[in-house]
């Protein structure tokens, strides 16, 4: 029996954050993997899609191309989707919405373009299409090349499955990922969040640390697909075992609600045995007894939290607790003021490229062991 031909799998990544997402995916086995803008690109098979949805933590979206074709003009664009061989892919009972975007080509308008294809779907292939469904299919027509891709992961992948209660202006988990992994976290050290809000930074690097998957609490829209395989999902959902982990993850908050959704949220993740949340001040840290590890923190900026002047006195108060507790600790800091971090007084190597995070963006500030 002949083996399945691969085909381009791409995955989602915060611009700014491709190269980490790339090293992500190489270490994962995927590959060889290229950098694109917005994202990494790979050739792979279904397993592969099924794979990088459960296990990698940075990607945001994982997008499997299922064809192309060139059209020059609506018509041909109509022709060649009714011949399009949707059933390898897609299943005529389950409703999907298209999107669509033309770049640089002679079919410039986007919305004819998604009349055409959302024909060819119901009439040539019966399925139903309405904008509110969960199955998106996507249609990128750039240079004259109309490519198919199928959103295989359906909600965000930083869904994890956990945290159903967040604070203000919470964290992404797959940002955190991405953010942990340029700090050089691997799962070997301790972390601390001393302003942890709904817990993401202690909960994510407990998961990396105990080498639990991110998707194994979760649905996937590749579940709604042609071909998909129930046993073999279920076998690679099984896996191996959670490791054992002796280290702690801490996170401090001066909010009481905070702290409350955070340990709350890191036990419907499974990590509540290793991690430890209390309601304290900045001024309250101390070092925790146990080997150096990763003060990873995400503070308020001032764009969307709190009055940037006032802050400038947390951030110091920051930098002075973090010198005299925290000696042999590395800090990871993000912000989207440059001058905040500065003020912590904190020795940063030179930072990292600005990604989005909210509506700003926002940028890593590292340290070496203090």
């Amino acid at each position: 029996m002949s083996q399945p031909a691969p085909f381009e799998i791409f995955l989602a990544a915060p611009p700014g954050h491709e190269a980490a997402l790339a090293e992500e995916a190489r270490e994962a086995g995927f590959g060889p993997a290229t950098v694109l803008p917005g994202g990494v690109s790979f050739m792979g098979t279904w397993p592969d899609v099924r794979r990088a949805n459960l296990e990698l933590r940075g990607a945001g979206r994982v997008l499997a191309r299922i064809g192309s074709f060139r059209a020059f003009h609506l018509a041909q664009l109509d022709k060649r989707a009714r011949k399009f061989d949707w059933a390898a892919h897609l299943r005529a009972d389950v409703p999907l919405r298209v999107e669509v975007t033309c770049r640089k080509s002679k079919i410039y308008h986007a919305g004819a373009a998604t009349q055409r294809i959302t024909g060819a779907l119901t009439e040539a292939f019966g399925v139903e299409v309405r904008d509110d469904a969960e199955l998106r299919l996507m249609a990128r027509i750039e240079d004259d090349l109309v490519t198919f891709s199928v959103d295989t992961s359906g909600e965000p992948l930083h869904r994890r499955g956990y945290k159903e209660a967040v604070s203000k202006a919470p964290m992404r988990e797959t940002l955190a990922a991405l953010f942990l992994r340029q700090c050089g976290y691997d799962g070997s050290e301790p972390v601390l969040d001393p302003m942890c809000g709904s817990g993401t930074f202690p909960i994510e690097a407990a998961e990396i640390a105990t080498g639990v998957r991110p998707g194994r609490a979760r649905r996937f829209a590749f579940e709604d697909l042609a071909g998909f395989d129930a046993q073999a999902w279920a076998a690679m959902q099984g896996g191996a075992a959670p490791r054992e982990m002796p280290l702690r993850f801490y996170g401090f908050d001066r909010d009481a609600g905070a702290v409350r959704m955070a340990t709350d949220n890191a036990a419907r993740a499974g990590v509540g045995e290793i991690t430890q949340f209390a309601c304290q001040p900045i001024s309250a840290l101390t070092r925790p007894e146990g080997p150096p590890g990763l003060v990873m923190i995400n503070p308020p900026y001032g764009a969307r939290i709190g009055n940037r002047k006032l802050l400038f006195g947390l951030y110091a108060s920051l930098g002075e607790v973090l010198r005299r507790e925290m000696k042999g600790w590395r800090v990871g800091l993000v912000t989207s003021d440059a001058g905040l971090a500065k003020s912590t007084g904190l020795p940063f190597l030179p930072a990292g490229p600005p990604v989005a995070h909210g509506g700003l963006k926002v940028t890593l500030w590292r340290t070496d062991p203090l």
